[in-house]
């Protein structure tokens, strides 16, 4: 029994791995294709996309959101969780990183389920609002530039049902939250984050110790 939360080192992390993920093969094919490239570091883990994919089947999802793709392992994870007439609306604006996650949405059997739209995230978000799709969501996952991340927030929680799940990668930043030491742009602005949704009485909270920190938020 304990009053904290364990420290997950590398032997604990492996034993996680090995005694809990049931990994898609092509998302291992990706995971280790993702591993050697440049900023490999912005892949999810795999127990996270498990437990992405497990939310999203307890929320009944079919209509979701997802702001920054990188190679595609989160969305793909995701929409392999999804009905056959779910959706992922999927936001970036790489098509080097993109094209890779599109190879991998095919070899998943999943590519009918992503709508990948390219460009600023902020700017697709309000378009959607514009054309009406307020409250028609059922699932978001945030993962993109740190600057931006309440921006995206909002527009996603406009975007979401009440009951909906909004989730935000990255929240811990490498424990850098933390230490006041560190006063990068980035971690002031995941901070700033952080006390935002601590304050906004609109969302049910949870910080997650998984990854790099994963913040649910669910609509009231």
């Amino acid at each position: 029994m304990s009053r904290h939360t364990i420290n997950v080192d590398e032997a604990v992390s492996r034993y996680i791995v090995e005694h809990s993920v049931r990994e898609h093969p092509v998302l291992a094919e990706l995971r280790e294709a993702t591993a050697g490239m440049p900023h490999a570091g912005m892949q999810i883990s795999p127990e996270q996309g498990q437990l992405m994919a497990l939310l999203v089947t307890m929320l009944g999802a079919r209509r979701t959101i997802e702001v920054g793709v990188f190679t595609g392992y989160s969305s793909a994870a995701v929409a392999l969780a999804l009905p056959p007439d779910g959706r992922v609306v999927a936001c970036d604006v790489s098509e080097e990183w993109t094209a890779v996650a599109r190879r991998y949405w095919k070899k998943a059997g999943v590519a009918d389920k992503v709508d990948l739209r390219l460009g600023a995230a902020l700017g697709t978000l309000d378009a959607m609002l514009a054309a009406g799709e307020a409250g028609r969501y059922d699932f978001a996952f945030i993962d993109a530039d740190k600057g931006n991340y309440a921006g995206y927030y909002e527009r996603c929680l406009k975007l979401l049902r009440s009951g909906g799940l909004i989730a935000v990668d990255n929240t811990l930043w490498n424990g850098w939250v933390a230490d006041p030491a560190h006063t990068e742009d980035d971690t002031r602005a995941i901070r700033a984050f952080n006390e935002k949704l601590l304050a906004d009485e609109r969302i049910d909270l949870s910080l997650v110790p998984i990854g790099d920190g994963m913040t649910l938020a669910r609509k009231r």
